[in-house]
């Protein structure tokens, strides 16, 4: 396990915040007052966060959580709606500045986790599908209300949202808007675990340890691997596939964990 000091951080004048505990990245919404919605400057903050934790070499695994125990994001913040989202263009406007943020998270080349509590909601979905596995509390719900909003969820929040629950289910949240509960979301596959709210950060923070403490080439590997596995064949990129792959067997750490298995005791990894 990496020995990395807790180092704290804020960016968008505090509603984004930022820390290290034990080779673990944490990103907190950190705007309660209004369930965690997301502004634009947030999303700006929420990529200056990501940019700094991706090149930090102690930080092997990013949690995201929300701020408070009523929301992980409940969405776009509304009141934003008149003066940056008041039409076609100034939605595109929006779209292209926060664009960026989620184009760098879809892909981040660290594993992350959405640790989810509340509210889970429109923009705040999109965020925690772009992860790469989500944890819920029992008291968490989920919906996309953009028909209740006049407005289009984007291809690659659907895309997400059709890969994970099925186009059935996509059509049936899209279409009414309606929320749903954990337990209904871990059914339909859209989070991987729910626990009770006491036990959720608690595990979520024993599931990134565990991470932090494996080879980062192996896991870079699997997420490479993956991801070229959800694309369509004439888009996979298997070279991307064979040199991580090579990468790990030559590795130092390939090395250290057949040495730790023959005598016994927990590997130290490098990432290298």
């Amino acid at each position: 396990m990496l020995d990395t000091p807790n180092k704290q951080k804020s960016h968008a004048d505090g509603k984004i915040l930022q820390e290290i505990i034990e080779g673990v990245g944490i990103i907190t919404f950190n705007n309660p007052d209004k369930r965690n919605a997301m502004s634009l400057d947030m999303w700006e903050g929420f990529g200056a966060a990501l940019t700094e934790l991706r090149d930090d070499p102690n930080v092997r695994v990013v949690v995201l959580k929300g701020a408070g125990d009523k929301a992980f994001v409940s969405g776009a913040d509304i009141s934003q709606f008149e003066k940056e989202r008041h039409n076609a263009e100034a939605s595109e406007e929006y779209s292209k500045r926060s664009a960026a943020q989620r184009a760098l998270f879809a892909d981040y080349p660290k594993p992350t986790i959405a640790c989810i509590r509340g509210f889970c909601l429109g923009g705040g979905m999109q965020v925690a599908m772009l992860s790469d596995m989500r944890i819920a509390a029992e008291n968490s719900q989920f919906g996309i209300p953009a028909a209740k909003l006049g407005i289009a969820y984007g291809f690659d929040g659907l895309k997400h949202l059709v890969s994970l629950v099925g186009p059935s289910w996509a059509r049936l949240l899209m279409y009414t808007g309606m929320r749903i509960d954990s337990r209904e979301a871990l059914r339909i596959g859209l989070v991987e675990r729910v626990l009770p709210d006491s036990e959720l950060w608690g595990a979520t923070m024993e599931i990134a340890r565990t991470i932090s403490g494996n080879a980062p080439l192996a896991i870079q590997a699997a997420k490479i691997t993956i991801a070229q596995v959800l694309k369509d064949a004439h888009e996979r990129d298997m070279a991307a596939v064979k040199n991580i792959g090579t990468a790990c067997m030559d590795s130092e750490d390939f090395r250290e964990g057949r040495q730790a298995f023959m005598e016994k005791r927990k590997p130290q990894f490098k990432g290298r």
